[in-house]
């Protein structure tokens, strides 16, 4: 699945564009390398997100296209 796909339907930026924007910005790593919108994510990948002065890290743990707001949280675990 697409990293800007995956934030999205995981709930970790709440819309596509704005995990687009934060690709393009360079503000998402995967796997401790700058990551495109378009890369492959994979269970065992791990994301990190710098959003201002906030940094969010997670593991993700299988991949889904679809799924439910209260369920999401299910895809990842923060490190």
């Amino acid at each position: 699945m697409r990293l800007d796909k995956y934030l999205k339907v995981s709930r970790l930026i709440k819309r596509r564009p704005v995990a687009n924007e934060a690709c393009d910005a360079g503000r998402i790593l995967v796997n401790d390398k700058v990551a495109k919108a378009s890369l492959n994510v994979k269970p065992g990948d791990v994301i990190e997100i710098q959003f201002g002065n906030k940094n969010t890290k997670v593991e993700v743990l299988s991949i889904e296209e679809t799924y439910k707001k209260d369920e999401a949280k299910e895809l990842y675990r923060y490190l």
